[in-house]
């Protein structure tokens, strides 16, 4: 039988010959990636070192800048659970507790976004962790935005830069865009593909030759959101900034009451007013986009209506100071 020792003698050998075989793999791989033939043994060895360092360098600079951009394209968006009271059939059980739901109706909470279960009073504490899912989240126009984006995992809702990408490729020196209304049964029909495709919709000029109607979808996208792009939290202070005479204070206030934004809003916003060569100036954007992004949370109409020409300086602040503020 063999001793301890030298059984301990050949596994270490096993362990060199292993890591000596992996370092040659690793050597075969960087020079044929680089596309270099070393000539001896002695000058392999002398290149080899600092050719590795240089490599590995390179390659971890590499996935540290992928990772990055990763980062920055799907950036991770917190959301709350949309809790609805649900009756569930046959036996169920709170997924945060993990306690029995009893009763016969209503034995609790069900999240329309994720599908989560809990008690009623379990839904106070969950955390803000809901991760919308596409079989739940059925439609794209009157969808919550940060649902949808977290649902198509994306950072802005697919309609709007499809729109825009659309309308920058083929519009921009259309007179009136924004302001000329496009047909409203084809706008409808815009609407319907996206909710019935998604991102398959097809909005090309072959199937939409008037662009009109595509600016004409995107306004209707906004009008639709349940929560307004401006949302009714932030609202008050966009309205505060418009009123406010110094134009240092202005902007003070403008880039506090974006950042009462969730990200998804303040992202779809400075893609949205991103200025652009076209027919229209700020003022004329602002008119137009004003009553379009900001709702006012006050259901006294005389109210809301005195708010449309601040809706409209906000806007228009907002597009002329975009360098600025985004």
């Amino acid at each position: 039988m063999p001793s301890k020792e030298s059984w301990s003698g050949r596994k270490t050998n096993r362990a060199a010959a292993r890591k000596s075989k992996q370092e040659g793999r690793q050597q075969d791989l960087l020079i044929a990636a680089l596309g270099m033939k070393l000539g001896s043994q002695k000058s392999s060895v002398t290149i080899w070192q600092p050719l590795k360092l240089f490599a590995y360098s390179q390659l971890t600079s590499l996935v540290r800048r992928a990772t990055l951009k990763e980062n920055e394209q799907i950036p991770k968006y917190e959301k709350v659970h949309n809790f609805k009271v649900h009756t569930f059939r046959g036996p169920h059980w709170c997924e945060y507790c993990a306690n029995f739901m009893w009763g016969l109706i209503a034995q609790g909470v069900k999240c329309a976004d994720c599908g989560l279960n809990v008690h009623k009073q379990c839904s106070k504490m969950v955390p803000n962790d809901c991760k919308p899912d596409l079989k739940h989240v059925k439609k794209v126009y009157s969808c919550d935005l940060t649902t949808l984006v977290k649902a198509h995992i994306t950072k802005r809702p697919m309609v709007v830069d499809m729109c825009i990408r659309e309308i920058e490729s083929r519009g921009l020196n259309s007179e009136g865009l924004y302001r000329v209304s496009g047909f409203s049964d084809l706008i409808e029909d815009v609407k319907m593909a996206f909710d019935r495709d998604g991102e398959k919709a097809d909005i090309s000029v072959n199937i939409y030759e008037d662009i009109n109607i595509i600016t004409g979808a995107l306004k209707l996208y906004f009008r639709d959101l349940p929560i307004p792009l401006i949302t009714y939290d932030a609202y008050p202070k966009f309205i505060e900034s418009a009123k406010m005479m110094d134009p240092d204070e202005q902007l003070e206030t403008l880039h506090e009451a974006l950042k009462l934004l969730p990200p998804a809003h303040c992202e779809t916003l400075r893609v949205t007013l991103h200025e652009k060569e076209n027919l229209m100036n700020a003022e004329n954007l602002g008119i137009v986009f004003g009553p379009t992004l900001m709702r006012s949370p006050e259901l006294d109409a005389m109210a809301a209506l005195n708010d449309i020409r601040y809706q409209r300086l906000v806007v228009e602040l907002l597009i002329k100071n975009e360098d600025i503020l985004f």
